[in-house]
């Protein structure tokens, strides 16, 4: 199997300093900071990076799991909110919300919303974010 990569650099003390990310190769570069991660300053943080992740993996295991069923969707979108929040461990992510929506002809919605739920439990990066207490799913079919 593939080995992908992320690289990132701090500099400074938590509140304080800066870093820099890096996505693969140099696909993405971002900042981060303690306001960007625990407040709402400038640049992005590694939640919004898992939710990414999420999003992807997510909507390319729905697409894999329709066309097994021989319903190859026009599209896939799907939307992934990370919650961080304070736990006794420190900061946490608490819950993940999934919002997909599917362009897929010849199903109907609770056809697409039963795969939806194979997916949300199968995709590579739902079983990594096991840990996380609470995952929702919200699953439209777009007409």
């Amino acid at each position: 199997m593939a080995t992908r990569n992320g690289s990132a650099e701090w500099r400074g003390d938590l509140k304080g300093g800066d870093g820099d990310l890096t996505v693969g190769d140099g696909v993405f570069k971002g900042s981060y900071s303690f306001s960007s991660r625990f407040e709402e300053g400038e640049g992005t943080n590694p939640e919004e990076l898992i939710a990414a992740a999420h999003a992807a993996c997510f909507s390319m295991a729905l697409s894999n799991i329709l066309a097994e069923h021989g319903h190859s969707p026009d599209l896939v979108r799907t939307v992934a909110k990370v919650h961080l929040g304070q736990s006794d461990e420190g900061p946490t992510i608490k819950r993940i919300d999934l919002e997909t929506e599917g362009q897929v002809p010849g199903i109907d919605q609770d056809h697409f919303a039963k795969h939806a739920e194979e997916a949300k439990s199968g995709c590579v990066v739902s079983r990594a974010l096991a840990g996380v207490k609470e995952m929702t799913l919200a699953a439209r079919l777009a007409t």
